[in-house]
């Protein structure tokens, strides 16, 4: 857990020298807010309403933000060259993947936080209860971790940075858009499917305030699955 933590450190270190991490929250909190402006403010609606139209674009903003974010941790040491360095180091395989994933997560929070004013700003004319408020970051912060952990398993995979992003973005896409390949077949091909759906039915009752246990296990479940891929594939590419 010390070498997941230390490699934690390194990466928040690195955001922060660097323009990327500040680059990439910028551009979502300025696409986040021109969302909020054209689709929740633009006419009248109930203040729930609103609040629901803020997590819908904030919901996309994130699971793009996660890909992004994922390219560079495992596929761009690679490319860089550095990913021997890590290799070679007194840590486990388990360990690089942990700290990484702990890193880029701080930085969905972190940018996830800083969108809190939006929500604030029904407040002005409107009333919603915090505890909808709450209940929607909390899906934004599972949606974001399932989809960094399907970036860091194709970022393990790949040679390339590029490469990376376009598996990334296919991973997500494709789970995303299941419970469109729901509506076409049958039961329980249909309930299967859907229920695998990374956004649509999961995501809905945390943009209208519901918590919804079995919601919280697969966005802990998916994400527990896709780190673990990219430890195995890590491990699997030691060897060869």
């Amino acid at each position: 857990m010390n070498g997941a933590l230390l490699v934690a450190s390194r990466e928040i270190s690195s955001y922060f020298r660097s323009l990327l991490g500040w680059a990439i929250a910028a551009a979502a909190l300025l696409v986040e807010g021109i969302y909020f402006i054209a689709f929740g403010l633009s006419e009248a609606r109930m203040s729930a309403e609103v609040l629901k139209k803020f997590f819908e674009g904030a919901s996309g903003v994130t699971m793009i933000v996660a890909v992004l974010m994922s390219i560079r941790l495992l596929a761009g040491e690679r490319e860089n060259g550095t990913l021997v360095l890590l290799n070679t180091a007194p840590i486990r395989d388990a360990e690089i993947v942990a700290g990484k994933y702990l890193a880029a997560l701080a930085m969905i929070v972190l940018v996830t936080v800083l969108s809190v004013y939006m929500p604030l700003l029904i407040f002005v004319n409107g009333k919603v209860s915090l505890g909808h408020i709450a209940v929607g970051y909390t899906g934004i912060v599972l949606l974001g971790s399932a989809a960094l952990a399907m970036g860091m398993f194709t970022s393990a995979l790949s040679r390339t940075q590029i490469m990376a992003a376009i598996l990334g973005a296919v991973l997500v896409t494709v789970f995303v858009t299941l419970w469109m390949v729901a509506r076409k077949t049958e039961e329980p091909v249909s309930d299967f499917l859907s229920g695998l759906s990374l956004h649509h039915l999961r995501q809905s009752p945390f943009m209208t305030g519901v918590l919804k246990l079995e919601n919280v296990v697969y966005y802990v479940a998916v994400t527990y699955f896709f780190l673990l891929a990219a430890v195995k594939t890590l491990e699997a590419r030691r060897w060869r």
